[in-house]
């Protein structure tokens, strides 16, 4: 196969607002290092830490929601780890595509796997060490290309006959969901109550909540009610009850699943049975809660973050793929040269599910 020197690609400057995303139609395409893949993107799904990245969110100068710009952020924390990243950078972290070529190192016989990305960049020394990691389109370019390059282990081969921008929905949002799932041991007893239920994230948590048989209850604005329904929730209650408990009434909640903070936090953990587990993995309605500790001690709480997933958790993913015990929530697509737009959407939230660009 002969390959194109140059690719289009949508590449983010600088931290800022959307007219840091410019689109390139000449941008050198990549070669596999030792050890890496080169993939031709078939989709690329969009996701929060995208838009947090380029406003600069991460910044503990910002303390308001997850649109709300640093503006010039401090140099020490600008990303998801506190360090730095390095512009111009090319985000995505949700690929799916095609291998093209590999790497010295990397068997030919890989050439033509269908994959999907695992988005941790770990030491493959010492895998299991979390403080030694990065992220695809983070860390190092990503998926909002034609052509990109990965480790050859983040690389996973997958049979379905899902479409790219279907697969696409997988990665971040249902890796994040099962690593807060599997972080919090849900188990068949429990019942989970999801805030954010009609997001990318929310939703991810719903189904796979379900799989592991746990009883779910979703938060959502009630013109997603039926579209939360559809993922397989118990119940669907509004976004954000005025009397949880009431709505409640006798559901005995063990596990609250979070990504959206905010205001409403304390009222979430409120609802926690004596010996609950609060899992959070983002903070949409932003990061700055309030905490009763009585709350959190006198019922014996515990309260987990949940960043880095464990290294099994993208494998058992693929395997609930591709016995189809899980399905994908796409809302739209979008080219990729319309990727500004596409941003323009998911940060409106007026969808249900992922948002995914097709080169």
């Amino acid at each position: 196969m002969t390959l194109p020197k140059t690719m289009r690609a949508m590449v983010t400057m600088g931290h800022g607002d959307l007219d840091q995303i410019v689109q390139h139609d000449e941008w050198p395409r990549p070669d596999p290092a030792p050890g890496e893949v080169l993939v031709k993107v078939g989709a690329c799904g969009l996701n929060n830490t995208d838009v947090n990245t380029r406003l600069g969110w991460y910044s503990k100068s910002v303390t308001g929601a997850t649109n709300t710009s640093a503006g010039a952020p401090a140099e020490e924390d600008p990303s998801w780890g506190g360090a730095p990243i390095g512009f111009p950078r090319i985000q995505g972290a949700d690929a799916c595509g095609e291998i093209v070529a590999v790497g010295t190192g990397v068997s030919d016989a890989r050439i033509g796997e269908r994959v999907i990305t695992d988005n941790w960049l770990r030491d493959p020394t010492d895998p299991l060490n979390k403080e030694k990691t990065g992220y695809f389109g983070s860390e190092r370019d990503g998926g909002f290309a034609e052509y990109t390059t990965m480790p050859s282990q983040n690389a996973l081969t997958i049979t379905s006959d899902l479409s790219d921008a279907e697969l696409a929905t997988f990665s971040c949002s249902y890796s994040t969901a099962e690593g807060m799932l599997t972080r919090a041991n849900v188990i068949a007893k429990d019942t989970v109550l999801v805030p954010g239920a009609s997001g990318g994230v929310g939703g991810a948590v719903v189904q796979l909540a379900k799989r592991r048989g746990a009883r779910v209850i979703a938060l959502a604005s009630e013109a997603k009610h039926a579209d939360v329904a559809a993922l397989g929730a118990d119940r669907v209650l509004p976004r954000a009850p005025d009397d949880l408990h009431a709505a409640l009434a006798d559901e005995r909640i063990t596990v609250v699943a979070d990504v959206v903070g905010g205001p409403y936090w304390a009222t979430l953990i409120d609802v926690l049975a004596r010996g609950g587990r609060y899992t959070c993995s983002g903070a949409i309605a932003g990061p700055m809660v309030e905490l009763d500790l009585r709350t959190f001690y006198l019922r014996d709480l515990t309260l987990l973050g949940s960043t880095v997933i464990d290294p099994i958790v993208m494998p058992n993913l693929i395997g609930y793929i591709e016995a189809g015990e899980i399905r994908p929530a796409l809302a739209a697509t979008y080219p990729l040269t319309e990727l500004r737009a596409a941003q323009t959407a998911f940060v409106a939230k007026k969808h249900t599910g992922n948002i995914v660009v097709v080169p």
